[in-house]
């Protein structure tokens, strides 16, 4: 579909040189509270999940197997369905707008936590971890990626940066404050409040949140329903299909694709599996993840939004990406060789570090992609990301039910994670060995000429 951008995301060279920072990013302030708002509602469930689903699930048994087995299927299931998902809401949000896909996708995750709301039983809790899985595969990452792209829309090229920076930067602030509301509020009411938050939030996008990409009219001649399904089948396979060829062409793109890969093998396995680890090994509660989490988000507030962009002007993404993948390997292993429970919340300091690999990914993704094609690169290498996701359940969970039980082939309770720790030191290497690239951009102008009004058009029919 034939589609103009509402904001241009270059400016020419001297236009921001006199302006704050805070002005730079003004077009992000709605985007940011309405993501802030969603994203508090979905970290102040997380600690609590883990006490409910073993309270329903596993009376007896202190090591809980049956809830890491769903956990690891439920990402196992998520991981197929999203290397094709996401690849195709990154194609849609290009073609259809950033604000109709950040609000399809935002506004499912309201879904399982209101059965939770309703009723904590052993039946509601495998409904909400079948409607999670749905809700995962539709906006777990792909809200983060949309929101990427809608920010490239609208900051300076040489902003990018700062600005993705921003978007975690907010992330992990609206994760402090989750895990804040989870650590004092009851929890019978977590997840009512959370349902009414995510509510919010995706009526907040709807009124104020404004459109980053105009889609023009259609002058193709009415078909029928039948030709309509069959023609869009085959649009988003020759898109899916270029997202690919975008991918290959690039040496960067390809080379990030890799650390991608290898660093969500690794950090998935092991965000999945650590709270019933801890739980087992330590008897942690919901008060001590909330604590554990704080400790990671509290600092990666200031490491986003205050260390990123300086660290960024001085030594480029690709040091910083370096620098945070050692950070995770450092974080993963420590976990795996815990010894005391004081351990875990020293790991978790590098949680301050390792925060920065998203950042710095998205930046070196935007700046090796061209501007039609960011939401196309990001939900390529997104799409890498959920292969990674489908692969890394189907190892750590197992590891991590073996190791925990008393059949263990030796005593190494945090083996799993260790394992986890070597996927991401691979990953390190590849980001070791990484070519960047920057894609010129275009300087814009106030007139269209008659070439740009064309453009758009034989692109998206070519796609």
């Amino acid at each position: 579909m034939p589609f103009k951008r509402v904001w241009g995301g270059e400016s020419d060279g001297g236009s921001g040189s006199g302006k704050s920072m805070f002005k730079e990013m003004q077009p992000l302030l709605h985007l940011l509270f309405s993501l802030c708002i969603h994203w508090v509602a979905e970290e102040m469930t997380v600690s609590v999940i883990v006490d409910v689903a073993t309270a329903a699930l596993c009376t007896d048994d202190t090591t809980c197997s049956a809830v890491i087995y769903i956990t690891g299927l439920e990402a196992t299931v998520v991981g197929i369905f999203k290397m094709f998902v996401l690849p195709v809401l990154g194609h849609l949000a290009d073609d259809y707008g950033r604000k109709k896909m950040l609000i399809i996708t935002s506004s499912t995750s309201m879904f399982p936590f209101a059965l939770l709301a309703i009723n904590q039983s052993k039946g509601f809790v495998y409904a909400f971890y079948a409607l999670r899985t749905i809700s995962y595969i539709m906006s777990q990452g792909s809200v983060l990626y949309i929101s990427v792209a809608y920010a490239a829309d609208v900051v300076d090229t040489s902003k990018r940066a700062i600005a993705f920076a921003w978007i975690t930067g907010f992330l992990s602030a609206s994760h402090v404050i989750g895990n804040l509301l989870a650590r004092f509020l009851p929890e019978k009411y977590i997840f009512a409040i959370s349902v009414c938050l995510l509510a919010f939030a995706s009526l907040y996008m709807v009124v104020f949140l404004r459109e980053t990409v105009k889609c023009e009219p259609s002058t193709e001649e009415q078909i029928k329903l039948g030709g309509k399904i069959v023609r869009t089948l085959q649009k988003r396979y020759r898109s899916m299909k270029e997202s690919v060829q975008i991918i290959m062409k690039s040496p960067t793109l390809r080379g990030i694709s890799m650390v991608s890969f290898f660093y969500k093998l690794g950090m998935i396995g092991v965000g999945d599996m650590l709270f019933y680890y801890l739980k087992a090994v330590f008897g942690y509660t919901k008060n001590q993840f909330s604590e554990i989490l704080m400790v990671v988000e509290g600092g990666a507030i200031v490491s986003q939004m205050v260390l990123l962009p300086i660290a960024n002007a001085f030594v480029g993404e690709k040091v910083v990406l370096c620098s945070a993948l050692l950070a995770a390997v450092v974080y993963a292993t420590l976990y795996g060789v815990a010894w005391a429970s004081w351990v875990s919340y020293f790991s978790a300091s590098f949680g301050v570090v390792y925060i920065l690999v998203a950042p710095a990914t998205f930046a070196i993704i935007s700046k090796a992609s061209s501007s039609e094609h960011q939401g196309k690169a990001q939900g390529a290498i997104a799409g890498v990301e959920a292969l990674a996701g489908f692969l890394s359940p189907l190892f750590i969970s197992p590891l991590t039910t073996w190791f925990l039980s008393d059949s263990a082939p030796f005593d190494c309770k945090g083996f799993s994670i260790l394992t986890g720790a070597f996927c991401m030191f691979i990953g390190f290497i590849f980001a070791c060995l990484l070519k960047t690239e920057s894609v010129p951009t275009e300087k814009s102008s106030d007139v269209e000429t008659p070439e740009d009004q064309v453009t758009p058009l034989l692109d998206s029919s070519s796609s």
